[in-house]
């Protein structure tokens, strides 16, 4: 028997942010090939098995270019990076929680995504990782809930557009990556070639 409780927790879905302008890295970061696809269907389907249904995040103009075999996310909070695609994720399926990965996780793997989602307290605002970089929450590999909607609208009604921030000064889960590797965020030329050479090994 299923407990009412149970019934309570939101369904999944996935969103892979993929509407950035990749200007440090001088090339379109979601389209370049580390696993024999493109990285934003890589990271795609990397979630799929997890969520009720995985979108991807973009640009109005990036529509036409996305394969049909994936369902696109256009932002409907303009200009303001990966806090408007959470926004936009939040807004379109207001009763849903939303996986959100970034595309430039080429070393993201499926057993961080395992305890992410096994670890996952509904009853916050948010479950994330601590970078490994800094020490800080990681925004760009989070489960945002439907209560975090609010909380982001308000830190956009006082001016601030930092994921990182809402993360920091909510509710938020907070864990520690077994593999600290899959937090890699790959935005320049030298990080997509130390990328590379972790690959390798």
């Amino acid at each position: 028997m299923i407990s009412k409780e149970h019934n309570t927790i939101p369904l999944l879905n996935g969103l892979v942010l993929a509407g950035g302008k990749s200007r440090r890295m001088g090339t379109a970061k979601d389209l370049l090939n580390w696993h024999g696809k493109e990285q934003r269907y890589f990271a795609a389907d990397l979630l799929a098995p997890f969520c009720t249904e995985v979108f991807i995040s973009c640009r109005q103009d990036q529509m036409v270019d996305i394969d049909p075999h994936y369902y696109p996310l256009p932002d409907t909070f303009l200009n303001m990076g990966p806090f408007g695609g959470i926004l936009s994720a939040l807004r379109a399926q207001r009763d849903k929680a939303w996986l959100v990965v970034a595309c430039d996780l080429p070393l993201l793997d499926k057993k961080s995504l395992e305890l992410l989602i096994q670890s996952r307290d509904p009853e916050k605002a948010a479950t994330t990782y601590e970078s490994p970089f800094d020490g800080l929450p990681e925004p760009l590999i989070t489960i945002w809930e439907p209560k975090s909607y609010p909380l982001l609208l308000n830190f956009l009604g006082i001016g601030n557009t930092c994921p990182r921030k809402v993360l920091i000064n909510s509710d938020t889960l907070i864990l520690k990556p077994e593999n600290p590797d899959a937090l890699m965020n790959v935005n320049t030329p030298e990080d997509a070639l130390k990328a590379s050479e972790i690959l390798k090994r």
